[in-house]
Order: C-alpha cells, then sequence, then structure tokens
C-alpha cells in the first residue's frame, strides 16, 4: 500500500482532500481559535464515549505517534488524554534505552508495554525510533537497520492477528514551520528545554530524515498496518484531524454510564484531633 506524501510546496487539499470552510481560517491561513475550541470540545465528548465503549468491550488498542520534532506529535497526544482516564488511554513514551535493553531483542522493551484489554496506548515514538532517528544519527548498524525493515512489519501483522487494533500517524512538517517552531523555542525560556541537541542535528540533516521516512513507509506501509499522514504545518488543524479520524477507525456506540447516586457522610462517633497539630502550607493566595 502506498501512502500519499506532499511534494515540497504541495498544496494540502489537492493531495489528501478533505471538505475545508475558508469561513473557518485567518488571513495567514490557519484555523481560527474560536473554531478549534468548538471542535475539539465536540472531539472531547466522543473520546469520552470511545473510552468507555473500549473499556466496556475489552478492545485492545495501539496507537503510533512518529513524526520529525515539533510536528504535534505530543500536542495531539495531550489533547486525546485531557479528558479522558489514564486507567484506559494510556501513554507509552520511554526514554533511551539502558545498556541492558541494548542488548536485549529490539522490540522486546516495547512489548512490555502493549495494552491489555480494555486499554488504548498511545506510543510517543516507538520501535520507529530504529528506521529514523537511530539510523540518521548512526546509532545503529545498517544490518540493524536492514533486520528492523524486515521484522516490524511481521511484528504488526503478528500484534494484528492476536486481536490489537494498531493505527500509525506520521506527523509532516515543513522544513520553513519547523525553524520557527525552533526559534519559538529558542526564543522562550520556558520553552527552551524542549530544544535538545537531538533537536538541532535533526533540523540540520532534515533531507536524510526525508530519506528515512521514505525508506521506513516502502517497507512498512502495509495493508494489515497502513501509516496515516497528518499535515501539521497548522497544528490546531493537525489536531483536530488526527483526532477526528483517529474516532472514525471505530465502530463505538455510546455506553457512558449514567448519573450516580451522591451518598451523604456516614455518621461515625469520632472526634479529629485539633487542627492546630496539622502543619499547614502558607495561604499566600
Amino acid at each position: 500500500m502506498t501512502t500519499t506524501t506532499l511534494p515540497e510546496g504541495a498544496n494540502e487539499e489537492s493531495v489528501v482532500g478533505g471538505n475545508r470552510n475558508p469561513d473557518n481560517y485567518n488571513k495567514k491561513g490557519k484555523l481560527k481559535g474560536e473554531v478549534y475550541d468548538e471542535e475539539i470540545e465536540k472531539l472531547h465528548n466522543e473520546l469520552v464515549k470511545l473510552q468507555y465503549w473500549i473499556a466496556e468491550t475489552g478492545q485492545r488498542v495501539l496507537v503510533i505517534f512518529e513524526g520529525r520534532g515539533s510536528a504535534g506529535k505530543g500536542g495531539v497526544i495531550k489533547r486525546i488524554t485531557e479528558r479522558t482516564s489514564p486507567r484506559t488511554v494510556k501513554v507509552v513514551a520511554l526514554p533511551k534505552p539502558t545498556e541492558r535493553e541494548r542488548t536485549q531483542w529490539y522490540f522486546q522493551r516495547y512489548i512490555a508495554h502493549l495494552p491489555a484489554a480494555g486499554e488504548m496506548c498511545l506510543f510517543d515514538r516507538s520501535w520507529y525510533n530504529r528506521s529514523n532517528v537511530e539510523w540518521v544519527m548512526g546509532f545503529c548498524s545498517e544490518e540493524e537497520h536492514q533486520e528492523f525493515l524486515r521484522s516490524a512489519p511481521e511484528i504488526e501483522r503478528m500484534l494484528v492477528r492476536s486481536g490489537i487494533k494498531v493505527i500509525k500517524y506520521w506527523f509532516s512538517v515543513s522544513y520553513e514551520e519547523q525553524s520557527a517552531r525552533f526559534e519559538a523555542r529558542n526564543a522562550e525560556p520556558l520553552k527552551r528545554w524542549k530544544l535538545s541537541d537531538m533537536d538541532l542535528a535533526e533540523h540540520e540533516l532534515y533531507v536524510k530524515y526525508s530519506m528515512a521516512k521514505d525508506t521506513t513507509f516502502q517497507f512498512t506501509d502495509t495493508k494489515q498496518s497502513p501509516w496515516y499522514v497528518v499535515p501539521s504545518d497548522d497544528k490546531k488543524a493537525a489536531r483536530l484531524n488526527c483526532i477526528k479520524h483517529l474516532l472514525s477507525q471505530f465502530d463505538y456506540t455510546d455506553v457512558t454510564p449514567p448519573e450516580v447516586q451522591i451518598p451523604e457522610m456516614a455518621k461515625v462517633n469520632y472526634i479529629r484531633p485539633p487542627m492546630h497539630e496539622q502543619t499547614f502550607v502558607p495561604l499566600d493566595y
């Protein structure tokens, strides 16, 4: 299966289609804030319904988020989890492997975080580190890279056959937009921590990362587990498009539980210790 990606300078609508309303966008072509706020509230309501359905029906869902630095993966994950329960919708964002993990089978540390019944796991980066960051930065050998490209589709087919629903999103950001986001982070002390040495190296090697993505898609964009590309130069639009597409992957029903009766406090013969014996945080506000 071939997934359409945007050529340099291409118009998104001409490539990926859609039903955009021009009135929803400002003069810079970005989605208006009031439109985003209205739509994200609707999607949050649907995400809550989806989580109840996943929990009740015992679904096992794995959602993989990949893409360049600053492409918006973290932003959409934050919005998906904003109103959902961490017991049902779990985020997996693994640090770099330990010395011991480097000696394990490559997929081993990821397998431990796959969803159980009634769970949806969101992988903020995944085993695709190997065919992208690790390959571009020289952290793996060419043999390890080639073995990954052979193994990943087989692993994902096994997951699908076992009943796990696998959904893969690639967030695509242009060089110009990535530059602007990095500059904004650099100018803001509260956000400068987001600008790592790896991000700077990735920006410098933008073309090589494009090569890595294209190679990854060539081997792993399969019928059983396709890649879905999310154009993300407009962050807010990308969040809405991704969440709406995620919801469309399930034939879920509304199994939201009804309101419950809040009980009154039970009366117990108990005298609490004096309040002055406790240490309180100063009331400065």
